[in-house]
């Protein structure tokens, strides 16, 4: 059962060392994972924020950046534990992707089924 979520939620990594504010647009519905070379390997459910609806409360400094290829989508991960926490979006670049387990009192399988996103045939990487 999916809990009730407050606005902003509480995100956080294993450690807890890093801390979002996060305000989602449309909530659980916008769960969704992606199949590209990057993300398939992650598998994570990202759900989506609008770019001034995430906010580091606590933790920016230990926040490492991770990107490739057209360097459009920017990953970030705690530099201690690894979690990955969020992303800036290729296919939308004015949103952030939200790791669902890093929320507050969410349990991923509670939200499957989930849609996958096209990743691996992405508009931006037609030349």
């Amino acid at each position: 059962m999916l809990p009730r979520l407050c606005d902003p939620h509480r995100a956080t990594c294993h450690c807890g060392r890093v801390e979002l504010a996060v305000s989602l647009t449309g909530g659980f519905a916008t769960a969704r994972r992606c199949d590209c070379s990057f993300c398939r390997r992650r598998g994570a459910i990202a759900l989506t924020a609008p770019l001034d609806g995430v906010r580091i409360v606590k933790g920016a400094e230990n926040l490492t950046l991770y990107t490739w290829g057209t360097h459009a989508a920017q990953h970030w991960f705690c530099k201690t534990c690894g979690i990955y926490t969020h992303h800036r979006r290729r296919s939308n670049p004015d949103e952030y992707g939200i790791n669902a387990a890093c929320l507050e009192g969410v349990n991923p399988r509670d939200l499957d089924p989930v849609p996958w996103t096209d990743g691996v045939n992405h508009p931006s990487d037609r030349g």
